[in-house]
């Protein structure tokens, strides 16, 4: 059997992969495998390893008589025709739990950093610019004790409430269904997506869904205090960015912190990159070593298990 890997990876784990089946790998680390170089590759793969920025539509589906499973390196699959490959009998996985904390760990730095503008006064050191002190040089906003509205309480958004709980902040927050154990063990409220957008800190951590795209448009945005800091660590097609840009620029909110853009990575120019409230990461989210080998190791596991006529661990239901 046949495994491609569309990035390049540490060859430990390609020489575990090989233990049970043939191993092509992409040579890059930066770049996405081309559209046509990946079409081609695929046709006789029985498992592939993908990335989120891998389009796995029915038009690859198709191209794949022999294909088994993707595996994808992330927890979400939006890059991915689910309903499409189940129809086909192709196994999809992805990479939950292991990276929830890691992730939730950065959203809480980013809304920090964006809150307190610590790019900014970097920038103001590095630029050779910070002549003297005065009272308020680089003031930003407390978090402490602010309200937070957390969009989607699924494991990240859990976990990132857990960390506002240690700043004795008052958390709120809105999905598809009540998240009873957070209300309990975080005193979390639930509140309509309305309430929730009145909140000092309003966090995307959701799933991209047909339902959620686009949601942070101009109408929620205008919706927001003046003083409102949005940061997003779900997806980039959460937000209209033309809208959020609008909303920054106009005063309608203080400041954005995103670690996730519609189309990554951010184009040179991009007019987010000329606004000091706005701070952009680039999706970063899971990015700590210890938490990319976890990822990873769970792929090749689910690639093994498949290989071997095993159920995988991480099947997407």
């Amino acid at each position: 059997m046949k495994v491609l890997v569309t990035r390049q990876i540490p060859e430990r784990f390609i020489e575990d992969l090989k233990t049970v089946a043939d191993v092509e790998m992409y040579h890059e680390k930066l770049k996405a495998m081309p559209r046509e170089e990946l079409l081609n590759e695929s046709q006789d793969a029985d498992v592939v390893i993908t990335m989120m920025s891998d389009q796995i539509d029915q038009e690859y589906l198709d191209h794949c008589p022999k294909l088994k499973a993707v595996i994808n390196l992330a927890v979400g699959y939006d890059n991915i025709d689910v309903d499409y490959a189940r129809d086909k009998g192709i196994i999809v996985c992805n990479t939950p739990d292991v990276l929830t904390e890691t992730t939730a760990e950065l959203g809480f730095t980013l809304m920090l950093v964006t809150a307190r503008r610590i790019i900014e006064a970097a920038h103001l050191v590095e630029s050779r610019e910070w002549k003297g002190w005065e009272p308020y040089l680089m003031a930003g906003k407390d978090v402490y004790r602010k309200s937070v509205g957390i969009y989607g309480m699924g494991s990240i958004g859990t976990a990132f409430a857990r960390r506002c709980k240690g700043f004795d902040m008052d958390i709120m927050y809105h999905t598809r269904s009540r998240h009873e154990e957070a209300e309990k063990e975080l005193v979390a409220k639930y509140v309509s997506f309305d309430e929730l957008l009145k909140t000092d800190y309003v966090v995307c951590t959701a799933p991209l869904t047909k339902e959620t795209e686009n949601i942070f448009n101009k109408e929620a945005f205008q919706k927001m205090n003046d003083d409102t800091i949005f940061i997003n660590i779900g997806r980039g097609g959460h937000v209209v960015e033309e809208d959020l840009l609008e909303a920054v620029q106009n005063g309608e909110i203080l400041a954005a912190g995103l670690d996730v853009l519609r189309q990554e990575p951010i184009k040179e120019g991009h007019p987010f990159l000329k606004e000091k409230n706005i701070v952009v990461l680039p999706h970063i989210g899971s990015a700590t070593v210890e938490t990319r080998d976890a990822m990873i190791q769970l792929c090749v596991d689910n690639a093994k298990h498949i290989v071997n006529g095993e159920e995988p661990k991480t099947p997407v239901k």
